[in-house]
């Protein structure tokens, strides 16, 4: 939870007088959008927000939001928002990235920031290819995948990158994607969470990987494929005409009609966002079989990494005096007399 001080605003408040910069028809497009609308219905400020990215298409972000912005250098954004936050825990801290930046050579600071828990939202723009460079294969790039650098296909196992933050210790795991209407609601339920909270965000790359995720967010007809998942409700789709049960015998999830509406009766699972269990099945789910969850998947918040280091900082400083001079003159000290020209 960020922003305590709401203030009114609009989306032209949270617009900058940049060139956005992006390949016609990208989905970034869409979800700077979303965020743009998300914000003033946060009551966020722009005078205590930071948009904090690393390098990559989904990088360029800070430029577009009229707030505190920093560019930083590849994969290493996390490092520069785990310090930002703890020079001033009051900032609202957004971090941006993409499966490159926070998969590859970012995988470890993404890996830290998580299972720190520092309070912040991080949005990850997973396209399954490297864009900026020109359309290699990235670390979520499907098996067979063909790129620059795989031109036969890629043999490469796709990393998860829901599946990657819950291992990693994140306490809110959500997923939407660039076009749907529901994503302003994951960006606030993930606001709305004290701790780490990780967004991944299927992106339309429309130059080197088109259309990849059409069969589950393609603007009309893949409506279907998708498990919006909301807590306190069965875990239905197809027009709550399937529903996802779990087998109590091989303890995995499985695909059930329901007949009548009658979830109930078909065992349909009523989903809670603080199983963790659950939530590592979901982020596991093959597509095709099963639909494409969506939603907020997990949040279960625990104290956060800033509050800690606060409350320790706190209790070293309790009834001690803030002297530098004496501090400096503890221990072995000596004074040194005489010249260079003169040495005692």
């Amino acid at each position: 939870m960020n922003a305590p001080v709401k203030i009114e605003t609009t989306l032209k408040d949270w617009e900058t007088d940049q060139e956005v910069r992006w390949c016609p028809g990208c989905g970034d497009y869409a979800i700077l959008k979303a965020v743009q609308r998300t914000l003033p219905q946060l009551g966020a400020d722009p005078a205590n927000t930071v948009f904090i990215s690393g390098i990559g298409c989904s990088s360029r972000f800070p430029y577009y939001v009229e707030s505190y912005g920093f560019h930083t250098i590849h994969g290493r954004a996390p490092a520069f928002a785990t310090g930002a936050k703890l020079a001033n825990p009051d900032l609202d801290i957004w971090l941006v990235t993409g499966d490159g930046d926070g998969l590859s050579i970012g995988g470890n600071h993404l890996m830290h920031v998580l299972r720190r828990n520092v309070n912040m939202q991080i949005m990850l723009f997973n396209n399954e290819i490297y864009g900026l460079t020109k359309g290699q294969a990235s670390p979520t790039s499907r098996e067979g995948t063909k790129s620059p650098s795989t031109p036969i296909g890629s043999y490469d196992h796709p990393a998860r990158p829901a599946a990657f933050a819950l291992g990693a210790g994140a306490r809110f795991v959500g997923r939407g994607f660039d076009v749907s209407k529901h994503l302003p609601d994951v960006l606030k339920a993930a606001h709305a969470h004290e701790g780490a909270a990780f967004i991944e965000i299927f992106q339309n790359c429309i130059v080197y990987n088109k259309d990849v995720f059409n069969d589950f967010a393609a603007p009309k007809g893949a409506e279907d494929q998708q498990l919006w998942l909301e807590n306190g409700k069965p875990m239905l789709f197809a027009k709550d005409a399937k529903g996802i049960a779990l087998n109590r015998d091989t303890l995995n999830l499985e695909v059930v009609d329901v007949v009548d509406g009658d979830w109930e009766a078909a065992g349909v699972i009523v989903h809670d966002v603080t199983n963790r269990s659950i939530a590592h099945m979901l982020v596991e789910m093959p597509f095709g079989p099963f639909p494409m969850a969506l939603g907020v998947l997990y949040d279960d918040p625990r104290p956060t990494f800033e509050a800690a280091v606060l409350a320790e900082k706190a209790a070293a400083s309790a009834g001690k005096e803030a002297n530098l001079a004496k501090l400096l003159g503890m221990g072995q000290t000596w004074t040194v007399d005489g010249t260079a020209q003169d040495p005692v």
